[in-house]
């Protein structure tokens, strides 16, 4: 089995409320976003967050950054992984 086959395999049984890591913060993700922004979700690359739910091909993840103010993001489930329990 490919890892991606094996990672996509993984992700179908997330469900809402499950942790996951994000790989890597894509360019379309922090185009055009505020600096304080981008710095948030960098912050977050590598660390277990909240699988808010998926549609159409996209992870919607939820964080507190360190200020304390909460993010929505949008991504495509290629740039998540389940966070090791």
């Amino acid at each position: 089995m490919s890892s991606e086959r094996c990672c996509h395999a993984a992700l179908s049984n997330l469900k809402p409320g499950s942790l996951v890591v994000l790989t890597r913060a894509p360019a379309t993700l922090l185009h055009g976003l505020p600096i304080g922004d981008k710095q948030a979700v960098r912050s977050i690359v590598g660390k277990p967050i909240t699988l808010a739910g998926f549609s159409y091909g996209q992870a919607e993840l939820e964080f507190k950054d360190s200020d304390g103010g909460y993010h929505s993001i949008w991504v495509d489930t290629n740039f998540i992984k389940p966070a090791n329990r």
